[in-house]
C-alpha cells in the first residue's frame, strides 16, 4: 500500500513528466521548511553570515541549476530523477553546499573562491551546450518576453510607490514576475503547460496564464507581510532574510530556466 502511494505521487509524476499533485506539492514544501531551517543553523554554527556578499556568491549557483535543468529538457544531459523537478533541487543543493563548505574552510577569502567556483560550473554547462551543437535557438521568443517583462516590471515599480511592503521588498516582485513572464509567454504563445497544482487549476478556470502575476503577488504579499509581523514580534531577522533569499531562489531560478528551455525550443 505504502510502495503504491509513493509511486502514485512521486515516481510517477517524474518517470512519466505529468507534473505536480497536491500530494508531493506539499511534501516539497514542508522538506523546504525543514532544509531551510537546517542550512540557516549550520551556517550559524559555521560563523558564516547571511549578508549581500553571500547572496551575490550564490547567484551563480542558481544560474547553474535553472541551465542544467534547461539542457536536460534539451537533451544535452540524460533526463533522471535528479536532472528534474525536484531531484535537481537536491542536486544541486548538494554541490552549492559542500562548495560552500569546502571553500569556507580552506581558503581566507572564500567567498571569491565560492563565487568563481560557481560560475565555472556555468561554464561546464555552457561548454556542453557548445558540445552538443544541435540546439535550435528560437529568438522569437523574446518579441514576446520582453514586452511582457517590460510591463510587469513597470507595474511592479508603480506598486511600490503605493506599498511600502512591495517597495521594501521590491526585488523579490521584481523576480517574481519576471518568473510568471516566463510562464505567461510559455503557456500563452508557445504552447507549454503549467506543472504546478494552483497555477494549472487557475488558468483552466480563466483560460489564460496571465493569472500568474495576481496570484504571484497575492502569496508574495501575504508572506512578506506575515514576516514583517513576525520580525515587529522580535523574530530572528536574520533568519527571515534568508527565507527572503530563498523566495528569491523560488522565483529566480524556475523563471530562468524556462526562459532558457523556450530560448532552446524545447
Amino acid at each position: 500500500m505504502l510502495e503504491e502511494f509513493f509511486q502514485r505521487y512521486f515516481i510517477d509524476p517524474i518517470r512519466y513528466n505529468t507534473g505536480y499533485n497536491v500530494v508531493n506539492t506539499l511534501t516539497y514544501a514542508i522538506i523546504l521548511g525543514v532544509a531551510t531551517l537546517f542550512v540557516y543553523r549550520v551556517l550559524n554554527r559555521l560563523g558564516i553570515k547571511y549578508d549581500n556578499a553571500f547572496f551575490r556568491a550564490l547567484i551563480p549557483y542558481m544560474v547553474f541549476g535553472a541551465f542544467t535543468r534547461a539542457l536536460t529538457d534539451a537533451g544535452v544531459y540524460p533526463r533522471t530523477y535528479l536532472t528534474v523537478s525536484p531531484g535537481i533541487y537536491f542536486l544541486v543543493f548538494v554541490i552549492t553546499f559542500s562548495a560552500l563548505l569546502v571553500t569556507h574552510r580552506l581558503f581566507e577569502d572564500w567567498r571569491r573562491v565560492f563565487l568563481w567556483f560557481g560560475w565555472g560550473l556555468v561554464a561546464v554547462d555552457l561548454a556542453a551546450l557548445l558540445a552538443r551543437g544541435d540546439v535550435d535557438f528560437n529568438w522569437a521568443v523574446l518579441k514576446y518576453f520582453l514586452p511582457a517583462l517590460a510591463v510587469a516590471e513597470l507595474a511592479v515599480y508603480a506598486l511600490s510607490k503605493k506599498l511600502s511592503l512591495v517597495r521594501e521588498n521590491s526585488y523579490l516582485f521584481y523576480v517574481h514576475f519576471y518568473d510568471a513572464t516566463t510562464t505567461f509567454v510559455g503557456v500563452d504563445f508557445m504552447n507549454y503547460w503549467e506543472q504546478h497544482v494552483l497555477p494549472r487549476f487557475l488558468m483552466a478556470l480563466t483560460g489564460t496564464a496571465a493569472v500568474m502575476y495576481p496570484l504571484k503577488f497575492t502569496v508574495l504579499y501575504v508572506a512578506l507581510w506575515l514576516m514583517r509581523e513576525l520580525e515587529r514580534e522580535g523574530e530572528d531577522k536574520e533568519l527571515l532574510d534568508f527565507v527572503r533569499m530563498v523566495i528569491f531562489i523560488l522565483g529566480f531560478a524556475p523563471g530562468t530556466r524556462n526562459l532558457l528551455r523556450m530560448l532552446m525550443g524545447v
